[in-house]
């Protein structure tokens, strides 16, 4: 989805959100929980940043680092958290990891390099030396072609350096983007891959065009390399409950998403699922807290079991993040 678009309409009477709100209904769960997609940045910067603006979400732009997010997620039972790059500049893969060198909460790093550009294997060997590097993500954001870029033999050459180096591969999870994870998945069975925000791809108006998605999507869980992350689960919709980008309303209630999370666990299962929160970007649409008890609501039921896969251990599988600090959980 074009989050960008997105989250222009969604700010539109929710700017008031924010920590005091998160924290006056704060509350510790019995699961601890690493959030795998937490977005870093500082507009304050001399070279500014590239998202978000103030005329995109005047919410959100305002210096957002690692305390600044251990503030609002740690009472609720975060115990890590991954960032997921939204620059596409390659310095900041490095300002991300030297922010977060004394911050401990961070326990990885997604970051953003080109495919196919002459600088990417020297920066990803350097970037990769650092642990809390973890991956790289990849998108259609940026001007970016995705489909364009596959056609290019060096693409392949990078994605398969990748795959070598041991680290992960972020990508979308609309209908082009999962017949691509086919096709990369096809001739790159090793490489790990983790599918952003599938619970706010948008589905397909077109009934035959939604049928060849859910079956590629099918297919593609059948690979063993796939994750998912369970965010951007709050929606703006209109009086029919169809999504709109302005106006409408945003329910808060677990019935009006369940059949989507549900057709999502059934397709991946509890082995594949991870929680995360998308912040800043989803704070227009909702408090930390009432997107984790959602989360919560969903999959309590389901047993302790899935709860600590879901809000800790696959992401350890998925990203191979290392321990930093004693409350973080660990297979030993």
């Amino acid at each position: 989805m074009d989050r960008r678009k997105f989250i222009k309409g969604a700010a539109a009477g929710t700017a008031a959100i924010g920590a005091a709100a998160t924290h006056a209904s704060a509350q510790k769960y019995a699961v601890p929980i690493i959030d795998t997609h937490v977005h870093l940045y500082d507009p304050t910067r001399p070279q500014g940043i590239p998202w978000p603006g103030p005329e995109q979400a005047a919410s959100i732009y305002r210096p957002f680092l690692p305390a600044h997010y251990a503030k609002i997620a740690e009472p609720y039972g975060v115990v890590g958290m991954i960032e997921t790059e939204c620059s596409p500049w390659i310095e900041d893969n490095y300002w991300v990891l030297d922010v977060s060198r004394n911050e401990p909460i961070v326990v990885g790093e997604v970051g953003d390099l080109l495919l196919g550009h002459p600088d990417y294997r020297e920066h990803l060997a350097r970037l990769h030396k650092n642990p809390l590097y973890v991956g790289i993500r990849v998108s259609n954001l940026w001007g970016r072609n995705v489909e364009e870029l596959l056609k290019k033999p060096q693409v392949w050459a990078d994605l398969k350096a990748l795959s070598d180096a041991g680290l992960t591969m972020d990508f979308g999870g609309g209908a082009r983007e999962v017949r691509q994870l086919l096709q990369i998945t096809d001739r790159i069975p090793n490489l790990r891959i983790v599918i952003n925000h599938l619970p706010g791809a948008r589905v397909p108006d077109d009934a035959a065009e939604r049928a060849a998605w859910q079956k590629n999507t099918r297919e593609l869980a059948k690979r063993p390399h796939i994750y998912v992350k369970f965010s951007e689960i709050f929606q703006r919709v209109d009086e029919r409950g169809r999504r709109v980008q302005t106006g409408g309303r945003i329910p808060k209630d677990l019935a009006f998403y369940k059949p989507r999370l549900d057709e999502i666990y059934e397709t991946f299962g509890p082995n594949r699922l991870m929680f995360a929160s998308d912040w800043t970007n989803s704070e227009p649409m909702s408090t930390f807290g009432e997107l984790v008890a959602l989360d919560h609501e969903y999959f309590a039921p389901k047993g302790h079991d899935v709860m600590e896969k879901v809000f800790w251990k696959n992401s350890l599988s998925a990203y191979r993040w290392k321990k930093r600090r004693a409350n973080q959980p660990s297979l030993a």
